[in-house]
């Protein structure tokens, strides 16, 4: 079986790659909990909570934070605004 390969025998290149990915998920973990938070209930598909479970626990690479700015929010309506 191959040794696995530590951080200091990754190449500069795969290290940027690694923070600059980890950085992505980071920003748009945030981004989607900050607008779950200041969004009311009414204006999210399904339950603010599951919601934001998903968003912290699973480990999406974006996929869930995609998918949540894509389909958990409802339209805004403009005329209330």
């Amino acid at each position: 079986m191959p040794d696995k390969k530590r951080w200091k025998d990754l190449s500069p290149r795969t290290r940027r790659l690694i923070v600059a990915a980890g950085t992505a998920e980071t920003l748009l973990k945030l981004a989607a909990l900050l607008d779950l938070r200041r969004r009311p209930a009414a204006a999210v598909r399904g339950s603010k909570v599951k919601w934001g479970t998903a968003i912290v626990v699973v480990n999406s690479l974006g996929v869930v934070p995609i998918a949540y700015f894509l389909y958990g929010r409802r339209p805004v309506d403009r005329q209330r605004a």
